[in-house]
């Protein structure tokens, strides 16, 4: 076991301090750690099934006599035997991949299958433990005896007890990283699994942390961050620093290269080794540290990379001091959890498979990072950029290559900047992903090779990449937990993305599908808002905001503020974008999309929003009208042909013919006055198609006869507002509109922003209720869609409370009117709604809920300033829903 493993697996326990009693009752405590593989070593009858059931969960437990019977339906058929542990490695391998505590029920006597098991754990980097039951071959003998299902021959049992004792000083060498020797009944009976967590898991702390880059021996910058930072030093009778707390709790995290080529190693050792003692910081090693480590304890190493100006430093330096240097970097663990798992640290970055992990393996990686085998033109290793191809959850902060600014790629981070070669120090403000940095004081040491802008963490890296949507995907979201999209759905999705949509690095959000209210029972209704209210008040949702459901197109705006606050957080430079539910440009016209994104900025600069959202851009979800503003394909080819249809025969033709002919025969006395009351309806019904159509139409040039209705703010830089009461958001966009029409004077277009009527009603007040029904009757009855009734404070769980997360609520449901369904269902719908009553609306509105969690999951990714890969993964997934099979007119 080598100095780099042995504080990070523990000490190996061979037990092997003599004969134990075989009366002794003093209970064996035996540490096993959470994620490992325990393998039972015993001979047959030792009992190592009774030994397993006792302390550890069935599931955890893999037998061999199991998996016999799996494969041959006899438990003692030694025949299969080896078909049998094909199938307990392979259910073993599956358990560690996943990260479970796994434990082997088998004799394990022979190292052939025990070689098979460590090699096992070591392909999933687990840790192998051995708990060994040496127990007497005559109590093992007549364990087997007295069991009627098991027939061993004599030689067996003493056989397989001279192959363990052969085994037992040899475990170790074996690869077994603990080994518990547990001798004679009774202290296989007192034995007590003792479960503990690795090194690296510290999920339990959550900050929040200060993570400092590489400091490579630059004490004085050190202190200057740490000073930035809001840190306290504390210094000792001599003026150095050897400590230092902040006032508000935080948590220093060093990502190791403390050491090595600048002006005072002992210096920054002293610092922080004094604030981890102190409990005020955590520290992980750096290959400067290893190799300095070594050094110190005496091995051979190559003097080289700095390492010389730490020896001088230290030699002058006390004994003891010295002593403790080597003590704080054996100590030194590999990478650490955090924050639940949210974070990991290390020195050179570490791919998601190995977090948590425990191996050689992995410490090499996290320490040196991995290589492709070749040398650059300065006869440097060329690293592997794993961060460009890194999709974990957990955000990954790291150092070792040196880079001209830390940014984010694929949810790393890499925080050397070279301070030692003249750069900058900086420091990772966690959570809130600020970065603190401050100027080297001077070029220490002279790099072998130049920085560059194209190491990893330089840059944002791809947004968007065919295998993070390509196939069956899952996306997990806080809110509505994991999220399937289909492959076909998938497909589908990537034609738009691909062929259609607006430059992806922009595209943010996509709004998600709204349900209906429920079917209406009311004669003449389909939709009325009684169902709307009597829904929420049994979801317990009290207050809700009834708003106008303008008769236009859902748009999304992305407005900046400048050029630079796009291309700082989106890579792209420009005024914004405005775009369709299914991710395409909104507008054709350039000049005409710039124009009316101007309008939007300008509202936003003189309403202040800008300054009070403290952002450079601003997210915004709304209407644009008039609908045939977009719609002119759609009106032409579909909704107004039917109407012209529809009128043509009723004004031009077919019925005033069938009317004349109806009403001479009801002059001869026949009874036709059904069929003729019928006809009208049919002429009527098509006149009122096409007059509730044409309203939503009229004719623009440039901004001129534009209206944009946003009805909510979505996000800001560093913030998802769209979880904030619709109250408030219809307050900013108030002042959007009046900043607007402030502008506008007696030249040029007319206002272009145009305000959401509103109405907040109390779902369990009749009077209330009987407004909103009143307000909906209104607005219908001039001619208006309807509206759209929503939970007054935006995001709502069902059941939420003492750590039940809860489940969501309909965001919002639409209650149209009876005059603009006709678009909806044809002209003459009203004749058949005993039909269209039994319309389904489940899919509907599980389809709307998962894509407004997908919409919120892309918000909170954008807000956290997660790589645009993460913010287009659900973004994707609600355009891949959206070719769902569900009837489009719900």
């Amino acid at each position: 076991m080598t100095d780099e493993t042995r504080t990070e697996t523990g000490e190996t326990e061979t037990g092997e301090t003599g004969p134990t009693d075989a009366a002794s009752t003093a209970p064996r405590r035996l540490p096993v750690t959470d994620v490992s593989l325990v393998v039972l070593i015993g001979t047959s009858g030792a009992g190592k099934s009774s030994f397993a059931r006792k302390h550890f969960l069935p599931t955890q437990v893999v037998s061999s006599d199991f998996c016999r019977g799996l494969v041959a339906d006899d438990e003692n058929d030694q025949s299969a035997s080896a078909e049998a542990f094909d199938v307990l490695h392979y259910i073993v391998g599956k358990r560690l991949a996943a990260g479970r505590l796994t434990v082997v029920d088998a004799t394990n006597v022979q190292p052939e299958g025990r070689r098979q098991l460590v090699r096992i754990a070591r392909e999933h980097d687990v840790l192998p433990i051995a708990i060994v039951l040496d127990v007497p071959p005559g109590v093992c003998a007549e364990r087997n005896r007295s069991r009627p299902d098991r027939r061993l021959p004599a030689h067996v049992v003493p056989r397989q007890h001279r192959e363990l004792r052969r085994s037992l000083r040899g475990l170790e060498r074996e690869g077994f990283r603990k080994v518990h020797v547990l001798r004679g009944e009774a202290e296989v009976e007192a034995a007590e699994i003792v479960p503990e967590k690795r090194f690296n898991d510290l999920r339990h702390l959550t900050g929040p942390f200060d993570i400092v880059g590489d400091i490579h021996g630059c004490r004085s910058e050190l202190e200057t961050l740490l000073t930035r930072l809001g840190w306290t030093l504390v210094r000792d009778d001599a003026g150095r620093p050897v400590d230092a707390v902040h006032p508000a709790g935080r948590t220093a995290v060093f990502v190791g290269d403390l050491v090595d080529r600048g002006p005072d190693t002992p210096g920054v050792l002293r610092l922080v080794m004094g604030m981890v003692a102190a409990g005020h910081a955590i520290c992980v090693p750096g290959n400067h540290e290893n190799k300095l480590g070594r050094a110190m304890d005496g091995r051979k190493v190559t003097v080289s990379h700095g390492l010389q100006e730490s020896l001088d430093q230290l030699a002058g330096e006390s004994e003891e001091f010295r002593a403790e240097v080597r003590a704080f970097i054996r100590g030194l663990v590999s990478h650490y959890l955090l924050d639940g798992g949210a974070l990991v640290v290390c020195h050179a970055g570490l791919p998601e498979k190995y977090h948590g992990r425990a191996s050689g393996r992995v410490r090499s990686h996290a320490l040196y990072g991995d290589t492709t085998g070749e040398t650059d033109e300065y006869g440097l290793p060329v690293r592997y950029p794993w961060a460009e191809e890194y999709r974990g959850r957990a955000l990954v902060v790291y150092g070792h290559t040196p880079v001209p600014a830390a940014s984010f790629l694929n949810n790393t981070i890499c925080l050397d900047t070279g301070c030692v070669f003249g750069g900058s120090l900086t420091a990772l403000r966690y959570p809130e992903r600020e970065l603190v940095g401050v100027e080297a004081e001077q070029e220490w040491y002279a790099p072998v090779r130049p920085m560059h802008t194209d190491a990893p963490g330089a840059r944002e890296g791809r947004p968007l990449d065919l295998a993070d949507v390509a196939g069956r995907r899952v996306v997990e979201t806080s809110l509505h937990g994991r999220v399937a999209v289909r492959e076909e759905n998938a497909a589908a999705a990537l034609e738009v993305m691909s062929r259609f949509a607006i430059d992806p690095r922009l595209l943010a959000y996509l709004p998600p599908t709204m349900a209906p209210s429920a079917t209406s029972g009311r004669a003449g209704h389909l939709e009325h808002p009684d169902e709307a209210f009597a829904a929420y008040r049994a979801e317990g949702v009290e207050r809700v905001v009834c708003e106008e459901k303008h008769m236009g197109s859902r748009a999304v705006v992305l407005v900046a503020r400048d050029a630079a606050a796009l291309e700082k957080r989106f890579g792209v430079s420009g005024p914004g974008a405005i775009w369709t539910r299914t991710g395409r440009a909104f507008l054709g016209d350039g000049a005409l999309t710039a124009a009316l994104l101007d309008r939007v900025r300008a509202a936003a600069e003189r309403s202040g929003l800008f300054e009070e959202l403290g952002t450079g851009w601003l997210l915004l979800d709304a209407e644009l009208m008039p609908w045939s503003l977009k719609a002119v394909e759609l009106l032409r080819r579909q909704y107004a042909a039917v109407g012209a249809a529809a009128v043509g025969a009723a004004a031009g033709a077919a019925l005033p013919q069938v009317l004349a002919a109806l009403e001479r025969a009801g002059g001869r006395g026949l009874d036709v006055a059904a069929l003729t009351g019928r006809q009208r309806q049919r002429a009527a019904d098509a006149q009122a198609f096409t007059e509730a159509y044409r309203r939503y139409c009229w004719p623009t040039e440039g901004l001129a006869g534009i209206r944009l209705a946003p009805f909510q703010v979505l996000a800001a830089e560093g913030a998802n507002l769209a979880v904030r009461p619709h109250d408030e958001h219809l307050a900013w966009i108030d002042r959007l509109v009046e900043a607007d029409e402030a502008r506008t004077g007696d030249t040029g277009p007319g206002p272009l922003l145009h305000r959401t009527g509103r109405l907040v009603v109390d779902t369990t007040d009749e009077a209330s209720v009987a407004a909103g029904v009143a307000w909906w009757e209104r607005l219908t009855g001039a001619g208006g869609e309807g509206m759209v009734v929503k939970p007054l404070a935006s995001l709502v769980r069902r059941g939420a409370g003492e750590g039940r997360p809860g489940t969501l609520v309909q965001p919002g449901v639409k209650v149209r009117g009876r005059e603009y369904l006709r678009i909806i269902y044809g002209p003459d719908y009203t004749e058949h709604l005993d039909r269209l009553r039994r319309r389904f609306l489940g899919h509907k509105r599980s389809l709307a809920l998962r894509e407004y969690a997908l919409g919120l999951e892309a918000l909170d990714r954008l807000a956290a300033g997660e790589p645009l890969w993460r913010v287009h993964e659900p973004v994707f997934a609600v355009l891949a829903l959206e070719s769902e099979p569900v009837d489009p007119r719900l």
